[in-house]
């Protein structure tokens, strides 16, 4: 899996690394500089073709056809032009090795500072100079100067603005301050009605560790007001980190904030857990093949549990989820009232009748039943806490989810104290915010400072609480165990799949969650590799997609890891 570190994670890496000897500061510095003009002409490579003499004299390379990032061609030898804003930090040092190293490679380049370059630090001071023999450097927080700078008429087709500002430092939000918005907001600047009316094409914005303002811990945006709506739109075309991604990469409002996102190595070797924390990581499959026989039972033996009349197509998709994912059996327990309604739908999977808390203990005397499910579509009559108690009792696998939760919505601490270590809750957030309104009050709260409450750490304290792991469904579902480990599948950038937003789809990783329960993984690896095969399956499908397609994708998505 790979790491996502906080900012002080981050920081702790850098200074072990320094202080073995291994690098210097300033070496750093020269090596993310460098990266992220690599990732510039990876991303564009037309930018780097017929610029003209580069420094030192060498002949301009040959190009048949220059065209500019939005597609269009130039003429021949057109310079590059690049606006680089330096922040007061080590980030605004990167922006200076960046403005530098795009000079030398026969760019136009204007560079601007906000903050006082006396109290810059060291190494960023070093850059700071070693720019000052190329260029000038302008302040930033002259609203007059600013608005020289991103005048439309002074950018062309091949523009770039580079946001070197705060990265992974800022710890307050920055304010309004003149005519041209939010210093955090570059959006604003790229839809800005002179350059539609002038017909510019807005310049391409490159974003050194994160878009300025987007807390490194949480990925909310840093303010004490909220912005006006247009400033919410993506920020950043493309985002350069550096060694592994950050939390806020993949949480809240970072990916969209940070458009494409690349990760440069900069030579360090050293994890984030080193005298920072646990590390919470990406979620990957943890899929072994199947072993241990052919029958049936060797394979697991799910019960989910059904709604009554008119309230049965969520457990059949859990369960239709939970047999495709692999489990050997699958049996809908169903009230008298719904028999006939899944009888006509079932095949594959089996149906037993199972009225009320004493007809599931009976049932749940069969040992081979090893994982249960319940929540979707079961309703929230009275009775209904009976049934999840009785599982519970039972210390089997067990996968709460949906009415199993909302039951318990005046009485959390009841579910908590039945829940065990073998368990998985799968809220979204309104049932998050019922079992856990204090952590759902913090983490919906604005964030001013940084570091940020992020959704990672709600997650691992409700862990905690709960004494079971949690899934936190979203885009960025988070799932934490209580014992500190972590890890988020973010379904963002190649990734993303917005077809997931449909009725039932949260019931089918309700299954598969079971299914991988009853296949012999523990809790965890069962939620992780839930979630992210949902996505896949997602992906797999496309638009169009509704939570029937979800299981039916699942041969497909394995075949493709080679997991039969």
């Amino acid at each position: 899996m790979t790491e996502l570190l906080t900012a002080a994670q981050m920081r702790a890496i850098e200074q072990a690394a320094i202080a073995s000897g291994e690098v210097t500061g300033l070496e750093l510095m020269e090596r993310a500089g460098q990266g992220v003009v690599e990732a510039i002409l990876e991303e564009w490579p037309e930018l780097d073709a017929d610029i003209g003499r580069k420094a030192g004299g060498a002949a301009p390379r040959p190009s048949a056809s220059p065209r500019d990032i939005s597609g269009q061609k130039m003429g021949s030898g057109a310079p590059r032009r690049a606006v680089v804003l330096c922040g007061p930090g080590n980030n605004g040092g990167d922006g200076f090795v960046v403005a530098r190293l795009m000079k030398e490679r026969g760019w136009e380049v204007e560079v601007f500072l906000y903050g006082d370059p006396d109290k810059l630090p060291p190494h960023a001071k070093v850059n700071y100079e070693r720019w000052g023999k190329l260029g000038a450097v302008v302040p930033y927080f002259d609203e007059g100067e600013i608005a020289f700078a991103l005048d439309p008429a002074r950018y062309r087709e091949n523009s770039l603005l580079v946001d070197a500002l705060f990265g992974t430092g800022l710890a307050r939000p920055v304010e309004k301050f003149n005519s041209f918005g939010w210093v955090t907001q570059i959006t604003e600047w790229r839809l800005k009605e002179p350059f539609r009316k002038g017909g510019f094409p807005a310049p391409r914005v490159v974003s050194i560790d994160l878009p300025s303002g987007v807390c490194t811990d949480s990925g909310e945006i840093l303010r004490s007001e909220k912005p006006p709506r247009e400033l919410e739109e993506i920020c950043a075309d493309l985002t350069v980190t550096f060694h592994s991604k950050k939390l806020a990469h993949v949480l809240a409002d970072g990916p969209e904030q940070s458009g494409k996102v690349v990760v440069k190595s900069i030579g360090l070797e050293t994890s984030g857990s080193a005298e920072s924390g646990e590390v919470a990581k990406s979620a990957k499959p943890n899929l072994a093949r199947k072993r241990g026989g052919h029958h049936k039972y060797s394979h697991g033996h799910a019960l989910v549990l059904s709604g009554g009349h008119g309230k049965t197509g969520a457990a059949r998709l859990a369960a239709r989820g939970a047999l495709r994912i692999g489990a050997g059996l699958v049996t809908v327990g169903a009230p008298r009232s719904a028999m006939m309604e899944n009888a006509c739908q079932l095949t594959a999977i089996m149906l037993r009748q199972m009225d009320g808390a004493d007809e599931l203990r009976t049932l749940l005397q069969d040992s081979r039943i090893n994982a249960v499910c319940l929540g979707p579509g079961l309703g929230l009559d009275a009775d209904r806490e009976g049934l999840v108690l009785e599982v519970l009792q039972a210390n089997r696998a067990t996968v709460l989810d949906a009415d199993a939760l909302t039951q318990f919505e005046d009485r959390a601490e009841a579910l908590f104290e039945a829940l065990h270590e073998n368990c998985v809750i799968t809220p979204h957030g309104g049932e998050f915010a019922r079992l856990f309104p204090d952590l759902a009050e913090k983490l919906n709260a604005r964030a001013t400072t940084g570091p940020a409450y992020s959704k990672v750490d709600a997650t691992r304290e409700a862990a905690k609480r709960a004494g079971c792991v949690v899934l936190f469904k979203g885009p960025d579902t988070v799932i934490a165990a209580p014992d500190g480990r972590c890890s988020v599948n973010s379904a963002h950038y190649e990734r993303s799949a917005p077809w997931l937003a449909t009725a039932g789809s949260g019931d089918v990783l309700a299954g598969f969650v079971t299914g991988l329960m009853a296949r012999g993984l523990d809790p965890i690896q069962a939620a992780e590799t839930a979630a992210y095969l949902h996505v896949e399956c997602a992906l797999g499908f496309g638009p169009g997609l509704i939570a029937e397609d979800l299981p039916e994708q699942i041969p497909a998505v394995l075949r493709r890891f080679d997991i039969p």
